[in-house]
């Protein structure tokens, strides 16, 4: 019988395979002081591109005050036991009201986490019957909740339209073999890698063809598109045809928690049935008062959404000016393409870092294919034109040193923590 423990240890991962080199650095950072554009990283000054913190509400004062308050007047015990025992309060079912009324739906549940939600969102509204079809490039959360999936489930090809048709005359032939169930079909507002918007007026158009309903994980759009901030289905213009809105608190509230929002009826009976809820303790007060406090910022200060969109616009025109490939992206998330290697990527990490003060996320192979370098800058309110400036001047200079090779290294640079 084989050991489970000397089975992991024979093999870390991916990214694992790293960790002795990798660790405190190219892997689980530590960033220290006051959330913003400028933060500290090993005693140094950076500018940060890594915090999904959008609306630069994670500072906030109005926020802050909210957040203080609320842990003053309710702790954070506060209420024991999940929702459906002994852990509802009205400021809860005000928030999930809120949030219905924002996204112009009949009704709304709170969830704990983004994650877990919407693994558990896929567990609730699915049995072995139903056929899931999702586009390939779908968040973790939704490919984790797949694998949970009893079903039948198609991937397409992402934001490919012919693709995503084929597999819904698949989904359908299935289920009308089966002669039992139904399909669900799930995609993104904004796609976190790449920045472009899911394709949702095209897909809902094929309603009329076709028997699905539709849910829309809009984790980057809440809060950064259309008009009100609604996201993704109001810029749009189908808000009204996506059957389930899923969004988290984790981007544009830069808090905790998430939401999903809907018919009545079935987020009634959501929220009697999704497990990661019914066995979880409720979202502690402090959270809940302070979500609050930040959709009413995200409601009622638009010109926070104008600057985060200003800074997005300047630096991603800055990066095309200077010859970059952001790809498609139509949302302020900003992917840079370049070509290289992983140890060449983590050369080009420390360079920016040390020598220009320059902190964003980079993505490597597995995730993406070998040769390929991602970084994924993430603008936010709260960065000023000085930060754009100085960056396109450090992309523009280390991005000359990477063409010339003198990034090539044989193996990734030993940054661990001692």
């Amino acid at each position: 019988m084989a050991d489970i423990f000397e089975r992991l240890l024979k093999n870390y991962g991916p990214i694992g395979q790293h960790r002795e080199r990798a660790h405190g650095y190219f892997a689980f950072p530590k960033l220290e002081g006051e959330i913003g554009s400028r933060m500290k990283f090993r005693g140094k000054d950076m500018i940060v591109w890594s915090l999904n913190n959008y609306l630069g509400l994670a500072n906030h004062p109005e926020v802050r005050k909210a957040d203080a308050e609320g842990a003053a007047q309710f702790g954070l015990a506060t209420p024991m036991g999940a929702r459906m025992m002994s852990g509802n309060t009205n400021y809860h079912e005000l928030l999930e009201q809120q949030l219905a009324e924002f996204e112009s739906k009949e009704d709304a549940i709170l969830l704990n986490f983004g994650y877990q939600g919407m693994v558990s969102i896929i567990d609730v509204l699915c049995g072995r019957h139903d056929v899931i079809v999702y586009d390939a490039e779908s968040h973790a959360c939704i490919i984790d909740g797949l694998r949970l999936h009893p079903g039948h489930r198609y991937v397409f090809k992402h934001n490919d339209l012919e693709d995503f048709e084929k597999q819904l005359q698949r989904a359908s032939a299935l289920v009308e073999k089966q002669k039992a169930g139904g399909i669900l079909v799930i995609t993104e507002g904004v796609f976190g890698m790449a920045g472009d918007q899911g394709k949702i007026k095209e897909i809902v158009d094929l309603k009329s063809k076709y028997d699905f309903r539709l849910l829309v994980d809009d984790a980057h759009g809440f809060g950064t598109l259309g008009e009100t901030g609604a996201g993704a289905g109001e810029a749009q213009g189908v808000q009204d045809q996506i059957d389930l809105y899923f969004s988290t608190f984790a981007k544009s509230m830069a808090s905790i928690g998430a939401f999903v929002a809907g018919p009545k009826s079935i987020i009634d009976y959501i929220r009697y049935n999704i497990r990661s809820q019914i066995f979880a303790k409720s979202l502690p007060m402090p959270l809940v008062l302070g979500n609050l406090k930040r959709l009413e910022l995200l409601r009622t200060r638009p010109e926070l959404k104008n600057k985060l969109w200003e800074n997005a616009l300047k630096l991603q025109k800055g990066l095309k000016e200077k010859g970059f490939d952001i790809g498609k992206t139509d949302s302020v998330v900003t992917p840079v393409y370049m070509k290289g290697g992983v140890e060449e990527a983590t050369a080009m990490v420390m360079d920016l870092r040390e020598n220009y003060g320059i902190f964003c996320s980079i993505v490597v192979y597995p995730v993406i294919p070998k040769g390929h370098i991602i970084y994924r800058l993430i603008p936010t309110a709260a960065h000023n034109d000085e930060d754009i400036r100085l960056t396109l001047k450090a992309f523009e200079e280390t991005k000359k040193k990477l063409d010339a090779g003198d990034y090539k290294v044989e193996a990734i640079p030993d940054m661990a923590e001692a």
